[in-house]
């Protein structure tokens, strides 16, 4: 079951990993027509893939998080 988790550990991390980088490709990709564009018109594509990116992050985070907690519990019952 250890390896299971850990293999899965690596996973998480590795996807979260993933989401940053390419959260921060889309923030690096925000145009100029973006950047001007009037009040109200809303958030761009490059804007909602970026909030997305992060919010994948996040989320692969805290399942990597859960992961390390059960492994320290499956550690302190042995």
């Amino acid at each position: 079951m250890n390896t299971v988790l850990v293999i899965a550990l690596a996973l998480a991390m590795a996807a979260t990993l993933f989401a940053l980088i390419r959260g921060i490709i889309s923030f690096l990709q925000v145009t100029k027509e973006e950047l001007n564009a009037p009040e109200g018109s809303g958030p761009g594509p490059s804007r909602l893939k970026q909030n997305k990116m992060m919010l994948n992050r996040v989320l692969f985070q805290a399942g990597a998080i859960i992961i390390v907690a059960i492994m320290l519990l499956a550690k302190g019952n042995s």
